[in-house]
């Protein structure tokens, strides 16, 4: 039986980055994807404040609904749920990998300054924090520095993907002096050739990254097993 990863969307725009990523990075595994696009409503009405309690177990209960698929891993593909998601981790006995460690680990490898582009407001504080503790916990020196480009995940929403990559691109001179720049969430990966096209520095994306992170632990505890 192939490794069944259940892939938890609060948004359908991230479904076909992670779709991408999977089929190069691990074709053996065999993809699920569930989705609750009200999670990602509803977290914007929340605004750009802490995620509520609320939230947070209605998120942990979607997640419990993953695993009871017979997953042998959960990989989160959207990055405003960072509290939840480690309440989920906590509560599953199986991997559950959030959506940006792998790509901050990249990025501050890098340097010490890294920019952010996000079209997702309520996100950045979540990702801000964690990225902090991520620094924290590495020994490392780093700052994050954040833009949040207007409208761009509204067209994607539409469809116009090609709006959205240049809203996008049209930021990123401004981290033109860092050392690596983050395209903060998976729908935003799609992009990194329009990004890439107007900078010298490192562009890093999540999808790619997280995949390998789950497929490492997964093939870790299945090894371990045998």
């Amino acid at each position: 039986m192939p490794p069944r990863i259940v892939l938890l969307h609060a948004t359908p725009v991230a479904m076909q980055p992670i779709q991408t990523a999977m089929a190069e990075n691990w074709p053996e595994a065999e993809p699920i994807h569930l989705l609750d696009e009200g999670l990602s409503i509803d977290r914007a009405r929340e605004g750009d404040g802490p995620i509520s309690e609320a939230m947070i177990e209605r998120f942990v209960a979607f997640g419990r609904y993953g695993h009871a698929t017979g997953a042998d891993g959960i990989l989160i593909t959207c990055s405003a749920f960072g509290p939840a998601i480690e309440r989920l981790a906590e509560a599953l006995p199986i991997p559950v990998v959030k959506p940006n460690e792998a790509m901050f680990e990249a990025a501050i490898a890098k340097g010490g300054k890294v920019g952010m582009l996000a079209t997702f407001g309520p996100s950045v504080g979540t990702m801000t924090d964690e990225f902090d503790a991520f620094v924290a916990a590495s020994g490392k020196t780093a700052s994050l520095r954040t833009i949040v480009v207007a409208d761009a995940i509204d067209r994607l929403r539409k469809g116009d993907a090609e709006t959205h990559n240049r809203l996008v691109a049209e930021q990123a001179p401004e981290f033109a002096e860092c050392d690596a720049i983050m395209l903060a969430h998976f729908s935003t990966s799609r992009a990194a050739q329009a990004v890439r096209n107007v900078v010298s520095v490192p562009v890093l994306t999540a999808p790619h990254a997280a995949v390998d992170r789950m497929r490492a632990l997964v093939e870790g505890r299945a090894g371990g097993r045998g």
